[in-house]
């Protein structure tokens, strides 16, 4: 058991560093993030000091009693595809150009259309797709403008990390975590619809209130910015796959097919038309889609399952549902301990890995309320990626764009905004969450 825990705490440490410190390095000309290099030296340390047999860990992997770590992976991907070919197609940057032309000189009416626009777009869509696209385009749009674009970033980080939370597609921990067990679709959707409608509210009026002063202020700068160029070919597949696979995910229960399955099929079939499409008009959407689909995810979760498989062999994950199980005595207390415990873990060890470990923490639980547990360390999830640029991929990757895009907003800067934003946003969701039947 102490080797396991040791090997994971030092793991936990090392991607803490990587992400604040080392978030990118670059050989030659060949650019890769760190964070999933930490994960696999710790489940290779893992496996070399046999906390977890080979064989184990394999089976971790491919385990087919439930849904294992390969599907969630090509679910996600497979959906990443789907949105990143809207993006190359044009799709999103025209939407945030519509978004930013409705504003005219008011900086109240820039921040709802964009807040409006971010918030559809994370719904249906990747939300790590909405913000690494919007954010650019808003720092051009604020240099332009003459603005701050302080209130703008935050406004579209936050609204893309509660509006996930609406479908299961729309974060990587709400299809895991679900899927895990057994949710279907339209289930999820039923439970979060109300929870996510509330936290978007909240999450809106405490920045209205946070930025007053700067959105009194006029657009006094040029605030016209040239029409991005459409693919409408690409823009029209894209439309139809992502639209079709949303509804056969809605029915995909009714209908006894798996969830990573449609997305898969959808991903491949569009693929399948848009290399077609390559061919005969030299278009490369498809190809810069494939390069920029989320590849590193897949080393990153399969070392954390192998972790937290060890952490759950060595009866570590047993302690802490032990634990939670003394706070939890009831539906309101069940919510909190693990809602609260799961967002504070989420900025200690990311939301994707707090997902592996709170699945396995859940499953050992002694704890009648087990869809409270779930939801609840759902939400967490989400509302827990901007607490701390830590808290979620998506979080440290825009915080390389701020610095690209020379727009001064340091790791300080971010969690003394978030733990504002975030603290309100999961106490008024979970509460919510304490008045529904589940």
């Amino acid at each position: 058991m102490l080797t396991s825990i040791i090997i994971s705490i030092i793991t936990i440490i090392a991607l803490i560093i990587s992400i604040i410190f080392i978030p990118s390095m670059k050989i030659k000309k060949v650019e890769f993030q760190t964070f999933w290099i930490v994960a696999v030296v710790g489940a290779l340390l893992i496996i070399l000091t046999k906390c977890i047999t080979v064989e184990d860990a394999i089976s971790t992997i491919i385990d087919k009693k439930g849904i294992n770590p390969i599907e969630i992976l090509i679910l996600f991907i497979s959906m990443s595809i789907l949105s990143i070919t809207l993006d190359e197609a044009g799709f999103f940057k025209t939407c945030a150009y519509y978004a930013t032309n409705i504003s005219k000189k008011s900086q109240i009416k820039l921040f709802v259309s964009i807040s409006v626009v971010v918030s559809l777009l994370t719904i249906f869509t990747s939300n790590d797709i909405v913000i690494l696209t919007f954010t650019p385009f808003i720092c051009y749009f604020a240099k332009n403008t003459k603005i701050s674009p302080i209130p703008y970033i935050i406004g579209e980080f936050v609204f893309a990390n509660t509006w996930s939370m609406m479908l299961m597609i729309g974060n990587p921990t709400n299809i895991f975590l679900s899927a895990s067990f057994g949710i279907t679709f339209f289930g999820y959707f039923k439970v979060m619809v109300i929870p996510t409608f509330l936290a978007g509210i909240t999450a809106c009026l405490v920045l209205l209130i946070m930025f007053r002063k700067d959105f009194r202020k006029p657009i006094d700068g040029d605030n016209t910015i040239e029409k991005p160029i459409i693919n409408k070919f690409v823009n029209f597949i894209g439309l139809v796959h992502l639209l079709g696979c949303i509804v056969l995910l809605t029915v995909s229960s009714y209908i006894d097919i798996e969830m990573w399955l449609v997305c898969a099929i959808f991903a491949l079939n569009e693929s399948v038309i848009l290399i077609i499409y390559n061919i005969v008009k030299k278009d490369t959407t498809i190809l810069s889609a494939y390069k920029r689909a989320p590849w590193n995810l897949i080393p990153f979760v399969i070392s954390m399952f192998i972790i937290v498989a060890s952490l759950n062999k060595n009866g570590v994950v047993v302690e802490i549902s032990k634990l939670l199980d003394k706070v939890a005595v009831n539906k309101t207390t069940t919510i909190f301990s693990y809602g609260l415990t799961s967002f504070f873990a989420t900025n200690l060890i990311n939301n994707i890995p707090m997902s592996v470990l709170f699945k396995d923490v859940i499953l050992n639980a002694n704890n009648a309320y087990i869809n409270e547990m779930i939801y609840s360390t759902i939400i967490a999830s989400n509302v827990g990626a901007y607490l701390t640029p830590i808290g979620a991929l998506a979080g440290i990757m825009w915080m390389s764009i701020l610095k690209k895009m020379d727009v001064e907003f340091k790791f300080i800067d971010f969690v003394k905004k978030g733990i504002i934003i975030s603290i309100i946003v999961i106490i008024v969701s979970l509460a919510s969450l304490c008045f529904l039947h589940i």
